[in-house]
């Protein structure tokens, strides 16, 4: 089903939209949880070091691809909003082509260089062996990530979230069931966590395959299109590049800083580095709602946008922090609350969960943060201001994460508690930008109407 965003109620439609997205965030971070889950269960704290660094690495990659992906998002909800069906067309066939070769480039990186990038990610001598496997693997079924959020991002952008979460629900599954063989009966550690990680990736892109033949959609895409190379096609992968690169580089310079917290923290010794991967995956679903509306903020807005109707994209906006507020609420005091029996589910080891827990109140605090900053930045990616986006999270990254968090780790004793809390600093800063550039913008729009 596609969804109008220009007409009709917005909370409603918002929220309705949102909610498919935030099921499939949940059990995409099924993945890597249960990956983690199951060998703190039936392996030891090297194999949890690995897959905590391994996984983040490929979280980091896959976030790129999403965000070079969003391009795609933006450019066919304005051209799906403004009602040119056949351009949207071609705006499919030339992502189709441009992701086939990101692919290939990409998979071939990465698999050569995963030693290296393990050194330099300071992964503990005790699971460097282990990291390095999981990487390699996971690596060489790349070409699968990036179709499936190449897909899902065609399917946000015509206003349907509910497709992503059927095929992302049956990967899930298959990546517990492949867990369960790999790891707890096979023995086969970290390897086979990302074995049974890619094996659901590949599953999940061959039933979205399916479910797009059977489907109607608000578009047609012809075979010349996927293989000739003019100025049009040409011309929507500039545009596309220019959307999505911004996005893109930001998610990876961001995802940069919290690997370098995480080869700060690993070079502290085995039991932080288990922990604070412990803690991050709690935090991947703690952040889900306010995530799942960033995501749809970026097609509502891009629909309106394209429709010419601003007042409904800021109205958008505004209802996206409420929910997701209320939201982060719960969760923050859950986290606080409860961090070692969270961080419990994910390990054994009893000075592990403390430290993991311990981490996991400074981010109790930037879980009420983020559900503004992310609402801003879905806002912003609708409106086409993907630099700003780019801008504010590299000085939130760099300005402030990394330095606080090198800087809390100096400080004896070590507290994960001090290094946590460089990320509310960091979006605490990042917030007042947007509110600056917003004020900004309704100041300008304001102008221009006397």
């Amino acid at each position: 089903m596609n969804n109008d965003f220009v007409s009709g109620k917005i909370l409603s439609t918002l929220v309705k939209f949102a909610l498919p997205v935030l099921l499939a965030l949940f059990l995409q971070a099924m993945y890597g949880g249960v990956d983690l889950l199951v060998v703190g269960r039936f392996s030891d704290n090297s194999s949890v070091s690995a897959v905590s660094t391994g996984s983040q690495i490929m979280q980091s990659l896959t976030t790129v691809i999403t965000g070079l992906s969003m391009g795609t998002t933006v450019l066919l909800a304005q051209k799906i909003g403004s009602g040119k069906r056949r351009e949207a067309g071609e705006i499919i066939a030339a992502a189709v082509k441009l992701f086939a070769v990101v692919s290939l480039l990409l998979t071939a990186l990465f698999v050569i260089f995963a030693r290296p990038l393990c050194r330099l990610m300071n992964a503990p001598s005790e699971a460097f062996g282990s990291t390095v496997s999981y990487l390699t693997i996971c690596s060489a079924g790349l070409v699968f990530i990036v179709a499936y959020n190449v897909i899902g991002s065609i399917f946000r952008g015509i206003g349907d979230s509910k497709t992503p979460l059927i095929t992302v629900a049956i990967a899930c599954a298959a990546n517990i069931i492949g867990d369960l063989i790999f790891v707890a009966v096979l023995k086969l550690g970290a390897s086979g966590a990302a074995l049974a990680t890619v094996l659901a990736q590949a599953l999940s892109v061959v039933v979205s395959m399916a479910l797009i033949r059977r489907q109607k959609l608000p578009f047609e895409v012809k075979k010349e299109d996927l293989f000739s190379g003019g100025p049009q096609s040409r011309g929507f992968i500039r545009r596309m590049l220019g959307l999505g690169i911004p996005i893109a580089l930001q998610d990876f310079l961001v995802s940069v800083s919290f690997l370098v917290i995480l080869a700060i923290v690993n070079g502290l010794g085995l039991v932080y580095s288990a922990s604070i991967g412990v803690a991050e995956k709690i935090c991947m679903f703690i952040m889900l709602v306010p995530i799942a509306f960033m995501q749809s903020l970026s097609s509502f807005v891009g629909q309106n946008e394209g429709a010419g109707q601003h007042s409904r994209s800021l109205k958008a906006m505004y209802c996206g922090m409420g929910v997701s507020l209320l939201f982060s609420i719960a969760m923050a005091v859950s986290v606080f609350l409860f961090g070692e029996e969270l961080a419990h589910i994910f390990a054994n080891d009893r000075e592990t969960i403390v430290n993991a827990a311990d981490y996991l109140k400074a981010y109790a605090i930037d879980t009420l943060l983020v559900s503004f900053l992310f609402c801003f930045c879905g806002y912003y990616n609708g409106c086409g201001k993907t630099r700003f986006v780019m801008v504010q999270g590299l000085i939130g990254a760099f300005g402030i994460r990394i330095p606080v968090s090198w800087i809390m780790s100096r400080i004896k004793p070590v507290s994960m508690f001090r290094i946590g809390l460089a990320s509310p600093c960091s979006t605490a800063v990042q917030i007042t930008l947007c509110f600056i550039v917003l004020m900004i913008m309704l100041k300008k729009e304001k102008a221009s109407l006397k």
